[in-house]
C-alpha cells in the first residue's frame, strides 16, 4: 500500500509524541474485505488482536523481506484511512498444522480457540489460493506475527489493560 498524507500524517503525529526517531513502516491493511478489514482493525484497537498470519509464500514469492521484531506498521481500515501504529514483537515461520492454542488466542478471533482459527484460516488461505492458483494445505507454511498497539495513546494504554 502506498504511504499517503493522511498516513504520513498519523505516523508523524506517532512519532512526533512518542519521540520515536526517524524509522521505516510499512501500511497494511488485514483481510480480504472490507467487512473483514473493519473488524479485525477493531479488535487490534480493543486490545483483543495481538497476532496475525500470512503465507510465507507471500513474501517469498513478492521478494519482501520478513518482518522483524520492532518493526512499525500503520494498520488502515476499509477506506485506506490510517486507524493504528503496531509494532512488531515476535515473528516465526511455522507449518499452519503448527500452530499452538497460544498463538490462537492471541490472534483474538472467534472464540480464540485453535479450532475456531484452524478453521478461520483455513477458509481464508483457500479464497487467496483460489485467486491466486495455488493450493493451500496442512502443510503450507505461515509467519505467525505477534505485535503490539502502539498508537494511538489511549488505546494502546487500554489495550494493555486487557
Amino acid at each position: 500500500m502506498t504511504q499517503d498524507s493522511d498516513v504520513q500524517r498519523f505516523w508523524s503525529a506517532y512519532a512526533s509524541a512518542e519521540q520515536v526517531p526517524a524509522a521505516s513502516y510499512t501500511v497494511f491493511r488485514f483481510g480480504d474485505s472490507d467487512e473483514l478489514a473493519e473488524k479485525l482493525v477493531r479488535l487490534v484497537l480493543a486490545g483483543k488482536k495481538r497476532a496475525t498470519t500470512s503465507l510465507l509464500r507471500d513474501f517469498t514469492a513478492t521478494h519482501q523481506p520478513l518482518p522483524r521484531p520492532g518493526d512499525f506498521g500503520v494498520v488502515v481500515d476499509a477506506q485506506n484511512e490510517p486507524r493504528c501504529i503496531v509494532r512488531t514483537t515476535e515473528v516465526s515461520v511455522k507449518r499452519i498444522s503448527e500452530v499452538d492454542d497460544a498463538f490462537a488466542q492471541d490472534e483474538g478471533g472467534g472464540d480464540c480457540s485453535l479450532s475456531w482459527w484452524q478453521s478461520s484460516h483455513a477458509r481464508y488461505f483457500r479464497r487467496q489460493g483460489a485467486r491466486e492458483g495455488f493450493v493451500f494445505d496442512d502443510n503450507s507454511q505461515v509467519v505467525l506475527v505477534r505485535f503490539e498497539l502502539v498508537w494511538p495513546r489511549q488505546a494502546a494504554q487500554q489495550a494493555s489493560w486487557v
